[in-house]
């Protein structure tokens, strides 16, 4: 009888949630930072979840306004995940608005990098150097991650919106 009152007590994933958890199992997966040479520190982490995010968002665009839809989700997702993140590292507000800000837009910048990319034209093994490394990696990781990328952009494009919504990768 009560049971409309109930349901909404019981608290439902946050949009996006599914997604993010696959974009989050995917940046973490060993070959990134073993056979990539992908920094295992807190901004090389930052780098590949970033990057795997971008994918996501660049694939998402194909999808007209569902996908759009989906992109917010994900991105509104990524968003509260690096707020909560820092305020466990410690950093407070006011400092946090910046920083965060600053995380958001080093996401936007891949996303356009990727969106060139992923292009009939574009220069992938440059996109995996600029989005995943800073400086002084070896050819050979950077012939790793980017075909491991080219890879996952495959998956996605193999996989429908639902699917994506739902963290399910083909």
């Amino acid at each position: 009888m009560l049971d409309f009152l109930f349901r909404r007590l019981t608290a439902e994933p946050p949009r996006g949630a599914a997604l993010f958890d696959a974009v989050t199992r995917i940046a973490r997966e060993p070959h990134w930072y073993v056979e990539g040479a992908v920094p295992d520190i807190l901004d090389g982490r930052f780098a590949m979840l970033a990057t795997v995010t971008a994918l996501v968002l660049v694939r998402l665009e194909s999808d007209g306004e569902d996908g759009d839809r989906a992109a917010v989700a994900l991105t509104e997702r990524f968003i509260e995940v690096m707020e909560s993140e820092h305020r466990e590292l410690g950093i407070g507000d006011p400092a946090l608005g910046k920083k965060v800000r600053t995380l958001v837009g080093s996401l936007a910048r891949r996303t356009d990098r990727w969106r060139e990319a992923v292009s009939a034209d574009g220069d992938w093994a440059s996109a995996a150097r600029d989005s995943l490394y800073k400086a002084g990696v070896a050819p050979d990781d950077v012939d790793h991650s980017t075909a491991a990328l080219r890879r996952l952009w495959a998956r996605l494009g193999h996989t429908g919106l639902d699917d994506l919504e739902q963290g399910n990768l083909a």
